[in-house]
Parts: structure tokens; C-alpha cells; sequence
């Protein structure tokens, strides 16, 4: 049922189906408008990034076809998430001048935001492939939950022995991204 509802929402995008696009904005904008704010944007961000996420899904589209594996919602919204926090870290390293306006090529943007998502893919893809303790390991070493924070949720013994299994963790994960055969092409 729900690949084929993605699969729906995938076809109407590159068909362009008014009724269809309707449905994605009145089903999953909501979410991105509070997401957005409450990381430091605007409607009018949330409103930017959220059409950015569907362009780049017709890109891909056009390119090739591909399944979403999660629900066709939680894959938009990981989208959306993954281009306003590049939004932002852009902006931390911009300097402000409003007589200034930067010239954004529109196929580079689109061109790398491609391949970040095929990344990411390929991440999220591997790391499901861990144990469920280095799993939850590494979502909470990700999160930049402190160590101290670690020892105590998985009964390590020490914070040197928490460092040690972060670490094998990582090195588990970066064999089987590499292993991949997409890895080359993504790198």
C-alpha cells in the first residue's frame, strides 16, 4: 500500500498532475513550515525549500527511476530537512550585504543536491545493515549526545570504552558503504 501511494505521488510529480501536487503541499507542507521555523526560517523559507525538495525529486525522476523505501511523507520531510540545514549552514558562512546579490547556478545546485541524496541513500541503506546497538550508537553519536551521556544509556564502563565502540561502529559502517558498488560513482 505504501509503495504504492509513493509511487502515485511520483508519477503525478513528473506528470505534473495539478490534483496530485495539491495533495503533496496539503499533506506534508505543514510539517515542513514547522520544521523550518523552528529552525531558524520563515514561512517564505519553508515555502522555498519545500518546492527546491519537489524539483529535485522531478530531477531525479527524470534521471532514472527509483523506489522510496519509507513512506513517500517521511522521504519528502528527509528531504526538505537535508536542504534547509544545508540552507543554513550556507548562510553561517555568507557575509551579510544586501546590495550584493549572489548568482546561484541552478543546474549546479540541483546537480549536487542529486548526488548528496544518493549519499544519503546509501548511508541510510548501510547503516540499517548494523547491529541495533551500534545502530543506536551512532544515531546518538550523530546527534552529538554527550559521552558521558553514552556510557551511562549503554552501561559502558568507561568513556574511553564508549570512544572505542563509536569507533568501531564507524569503521563497520564506512566498509560496507564502500563495499557498495554505487560508492564509486558517489564519491
Amino acid at each position: 500500500m505504501q509503495k504504492a501511494k509513493s509511487d502515485f505521488y511520483l508519477d503525478g510529480l513528473l506528470s505534473g498532475d495539478e490534483a496530485v501536487i495539491d495533495e503533496i503541499y496539503k499533506k506534508n507542507f505543514s510539517q515542513v513550515i514547522v520544521f523550518v521555523k523552528n529552525n531558524q526560517g520563515t514561512y517564505q523559507d519553508a515555502e522555498e525549500i519545500f518546492q527546491d525538495a519537489l524539483f529535485q525529486l522531478i530531477i531525479r525522476l527524470n534521471k532514472e527511476k527509483f523506489e522510496i523505501k519509507s513512506s513517500f511523507k517521511a522521504y519528502l520531510f528527509t528531504v526538505c530537512k537535508n536542504l534547509w540545514r544545508k540552507e543554513l549552514k550556507n548562510r553561517k558562512k555568507k557575509v551579510r550585504n544586501d546590495g550584493i546579490i549572489e548568482l546561484v547556478s541552478e543546474v549546479d545546485k540541483h546537480g549536487s543536491f542529486y548526488l548528496e541524496q544518493e549519499q544519503w541513500e546509501l548511508f541510510e541503506e548501510k547503516i540499517s545493515e548494523l547491529s541495533e546497538s551500534c545502530r543506536n550508537l551512532l544515531k546518538d553519536f550523530f546527534n552529538k549526545v554527550p559521552y558521558d551521556i553514552i556510557v551511562e544509556k549503554f552501561q559502558y564502563a568507561s568513556t574511553n570504552v564508549a570512544f572505542q565502540r563509536v569507533f568501531k561502529c564507524k569503521k563497520r559502517l564506512a566498509e560496507l558503504i564502500k563495499k557498495d558498488a554505487r560508492y564509486k560513482g558517489l564519491s
